[in-house]
């Protein structure tokens, strides 16, 4: 099948059911609403208290079905993924997100929700690999009431080749010689447009905060608007580089290429008091310690075309 076979055929799901009334596996409840406003920090007071609404953002995670998914899915979906892993592209990573929020939800709420597959791209070359954009629309309903649009794409893709190097005889005496890879390269991050300025000061060595310009709100992850006013306009000021460690999980399985499991990710609570998710270097997954005081640390990894400089953080003691 050529490439035009393939997309004409992708494209005729375009506007079939992916979702055909499905229900949330819960109704929106007080305890997700403050896991989620505790892992992000958010102490807005809308979201508690007996007139407690939910966070906007956590739209879609009143849809996930889990492991076993929803009794509302249908076969569209699959049939489609299927096509795609047949004709190579069998890798997939979800690109972006689009929210549109019209009635805010309360606890007690009841989640009805229907997907549809809004679009399939033509065939595309990235960086990761050639393959296609397919994009979902979930319109969340709770009663009659369509309370929120969640749109979601992912990219279906064959991963690209790495280029080998040359034979050796061939190789210009100028040329750096590089140590032999035992596993897979680092991933890079997915840089977007909303935290594009993020990546820019990690490349020279900064680790930069956003700050809303109308509340001084500092705020992590990057993001367009402020949470706590909703003011667009925000510049940076750079971290310090000291903190704490918030949380952590030990990750055992599955295993990713690149990473040698077990190996702890950390919550880490910067001294500005906004949180981010990274590594601790330099000290054993089993040693690591809630309230362990840590230090910023660049570290480069080998990726896919180039050098990637990362923010890690290490063990604060180990620097005397």
């Amino acid at each position: 099948m050529d490439d035009d076979d393939l997309t004409a055929r992708l494209k005729s799901y375009e506007g079939h059911p992916a979702a055909v009334a499905a229900t949330g596996k819960d109704p929106v409840n007080v305890p997700m609403i403050r896991h989620w406003c505790e892992a992000l920090g958010d102490t807005n007071p809308a979201y508690a208290g007996p007139d407690a609404v939910a966070p906007p953002t956590m739209l879609q995670a009143w849809t996930m079905g889990g492991l076993t998914g929803h009794t509302g899915r249908a076969r569209a979906y699959d049939e489609l993924l299927a096509l795609l892993d047949e004709s190579g592209c069998t890798s997939v990573v979800a690109t972006d997100c689009e929210q549109e929020y019209l009635h805010p939800l309360r606890p007690g709420d009841a989640i009805t929700f229907d997907t549809v597959i809004e679009s399939v791209s033509a065939r595309k070359t990235t960086k990761l690999g050639t393959g296609h954009f397919v994009t979902t629309r979930t319109d969340v309903r709770v009663g009659d009431t369509l309370v929120g649009t969640h749109r979601f794409r992912i990219l279906k893709y064959a991963p690209a080749r790495q280029k080998q190097p040359p034979p050796r005889s061939e190789r210009s005496s100028s040329e750096r010689p590089r140590p032999e890879r035992s596993r897979p390269l680092r991933p890079r991050p997915v840089v977007n447009r909303d935290n594009a300025g993020f990546w820019e000061g990690v490349a020279q060595h900064r680790l930069l905060v956003q700050r809303c310009t109308a509340c001084a709100t500092l705020r992590f992850p990057w993001l367009p608007g402020c949470a706590h006013c909703g003011h667009p306009d925000w510049d940076t000021v750079e971290a310090s580089g000291e903190g704490t460690v918030y949380s952590y999980v030990v990750m055992h399985h599955p295993p990713f290429p690149a990473f040698d499991p077990p190996y702890a990710v950390a919550l880490i609570q910067l001294a500005e008091g906004v949180r981010m998710i990274s590594n601790v270097v330099g000290t054993p997954y089993d040693k690591v310690r809630i309230g362990m005081p840590v230090r910023l640390e660049f570290r480069s990894y080998d990726s896919h075309d180039d050098e990637l400089v990362l923010p890690v953080f290490r063990a604060a003691e180990e620097d005397v």
